[in-house]
C-alpha cells in the first residue's frame, strides 16, 4: 500500500454546527468521525469548533462571533487547514479562504483526498479521477485562481495541476472520456464476472472499518490488505471460498460512510456491481462502535441506492470482543433504562427477532464464533446452489461445519 505524503504534520481545526436536524451528540460522532478522516488522510486535529444555528450561514457557514474566535485561533497557533463537516459551496469556500487565510476543505474533499491516496488499480484511480473533476468543475474559479499560494498537502491530491484546467469546457471533456473510460472497463469486468460460472456470488458489505477485510482473509485464507484506518479497501477483491465440500465466490468491496459524497457514489456505482450481482449479502457491522444502528441505516440506503436492498443478508455483528455497555442500577428511579444500557444478549434478542436466525456475533480478531458464521454461511449458500444445480443436491448434504 502507498504511503500518504509527508503531510503527517499539517495542523487542523474541525468545524461543524448543531441545527434542528443534527443535535449536539450527532455532530460530536460526526466530529470524531471527521477526526479519524483527518488522521487518515496524515493530519492531526488539534481543536473542535460548534456554533448552535438553525441553518449553515449561506455565505461563511458560521457566524461572524464565532467565525472570529476560529480566525483568531488560526492565526495564533499556525493551524494550516479548516476542516467543514458538511459540503461547502465554492462562495463560501472563497469567503472564508480570505477570512481565515487557510486551506479550507470540507468533508467531501477531504475523503475525495483520502481516495486518491488509497486507489491503486486503474479502475479505481479512473473511478476516483472523474469523482475529483466532478467536485472541481463548480470550483474552478476558487481553485485555480488561488492555486500560487497553495503548497499541496491533504485535499490537493487532485487529478492535475495545470493551466488548462481554468477551462471549463475542458475539464467537462475530461469528465466525458473518463465517463467513457470507465463504461470500457465495465465490459471487460462484466465479461470477467461471466467467465465465473454459476457459483453463488456472496458480497461483503458494510461501513468503513468494520473488519471486512479481515473476515475476508479469514474465511478465503488470503491476505487482503487490513489496516486500522478508513477506506482501507477501495478495489474489489474477488475470491474462491470452500465451506465444508460447497465452493462459492466472495467480494470484498468499498466500506461505506454516513455523508458519502454523492459523487463517489456515483463514479462507485459501477465497483458496485458486485454487489448488484451477488446472490446473497453478509452485512459486516461494528457492534463495538456507538453508532453502530446509523451504520446500519446508512449502508442500507445505499444499497437501496444500487437496487441491492432486497437480497437475502446474513447480519455478522463483529468485533464483539470490543463490545462495552453502561450497567443498568434497576434500583434507580430516576434514570430509565436506555439502548446504552443493552449487554450482548438483549441486542442479540433485538436483532434476532428482525432478521430471523440470519444473523451471528463474532470477532474476527479473536475468531470468536466463527464456526456458527461459516455454518450460517454454508446453509445459505447451500439453498441458492441447489436451486441451480437440482440434480447435484445429493453433494453437499445438509451436514454440520467443523
Amino acid at each position: 500500500m502507498t504511503e500518504l505524503p509527508s503531510s503527517s504534520t499539517e495542523k487542523a481545526v474541525l468545524i461543524g454546527i448543531i441545527t434542528r436536524d443534527q443535535d449536539a451528540g450527532k455532530v460530536m460522532e460526526y466530529l470524531d468521525e471527521l477526526d479519524f478522516l483527518t488522521r487518515t488522510a496524515g493530519g492531526t486535529a488539534v481543536k473542535r469548533f460548534v456554533q448552535k444555528r438553525e441553518y449553515p450561514d449561506p455565505k461563511t457557514y458560521l457566524g461572524k462571533g464565532k467565525l472570529e474566535q476560529v480566525r483568531s485561533f488560526i492565526a495564533g497557533h499556525g493551524i494550516d487547514t479548516a476542516i467543514f463537516d458538511d459540503e461547502l459551496n465554492p462562495s463560501q469556500i472563497r469567503n472564508l479562504e480570505k477570512i481565515l487565510n487557510c486551506k479550507i476543505l470540507d468533508r467531501t474533499n477531504l475523503i475525495l483526498d483520502i481516495f486518491a491516496a488509497r486507489a491503486q488499480t486503474s479502475y479505481a484511480v479512473t473511478q476516483v479521477e472523474l469523482a475529483q473533476y466532478q467536485y472541481l468543475l463548480p470550483r474552478l474559479t476558487r481553485m485555480w485562481t488561488h492555486l500560487s499560494r497553495q503548497k499541496g498537502g491533504i485535499g490537493l491530491r487532485g487529478p492535475g495541476e495545470t493551466e488548462i484546467e481554468t477551462d471549463r469546457r475542458i475539464v467537462r471533456d475530461k469528465i466525458a472520456l473518463l465517463r467513457k473510460k470507465l463504461q470500457s472497463i465495465d465490459k471487460q469486468m462484466a465479461v470477467q464476472r461471466k467467465n465465473r460460472g454459476k457459483l453463488v456470488r456472496v458480497a461483503l458489505v458494510g461501513y468503513t472499518n468494520v473488519g471486512k477485510s479481515t473476515l475476508m482473509n479469514i474465511l478465503s485464507k488470503s491476505n487482503v490488505f487490513a489496516e486500522n484506518k478508513l477506506f482501507a479497501t477501495l478495489d474489489t477483491t474477488v475470491r474462491k471460498v470452500v465451506i465444508g465440500n460447497l465452493p462459492f465466490l466472495l467480494t470484498d468491496t468499498v466500506g461505506f460512510i454516513r455523508k458519502l459524497p454523492h459523487q463517489l457514489v456515483e463514479s462507485f456505482k459501477s465497483t458496485l456491481d458486485e454487489v448488484r450481482e451477488a446472490d446473497l449479502l453478509l452485512h459486516v457491522v461494528d457492534i463495538s462502535h456507538k453508532s453502530f444502528e446509523d451504520h446500519i441505516r446508512s449502508v442500507n440506503k445505499i444499497l437501496a441506492e444500487i437496487d441491492s436492498a432486497d437480497k437475502p443478508v446474513i447480519m455478522v455483528f463483529n468485533k464483539i470482543d470490543a463490545f462495552t455497555f453502561e450497567k443498568y442500577d434497576p434500583d434507580d428511579l430516576v434514570n430509565e433504562k436506555t439502548k446504552a444500557h443493552y449487554d450482548l444478549s438483549d441486542w442479540k434478542k433485538t436483532y434476532l427477532n428482525r432478521q430471523g436466525e440470519n444473523t451471528v456475533f463474532i470477532s474476527a480478531h479473536t475468531r470468536e464464533n466463527l464456526k456458527e458464521l461459516r455454518q450460517l454461511l454454508y446453509d445459505n449458500v447451500r439453498k441458492i446452489h441447489i436451486t441451480r444445480f437440482p440434480y447435484n443436491d445429493f453433494l453437499y448434504p445438509d451436514i454440520e461445519v467443523e
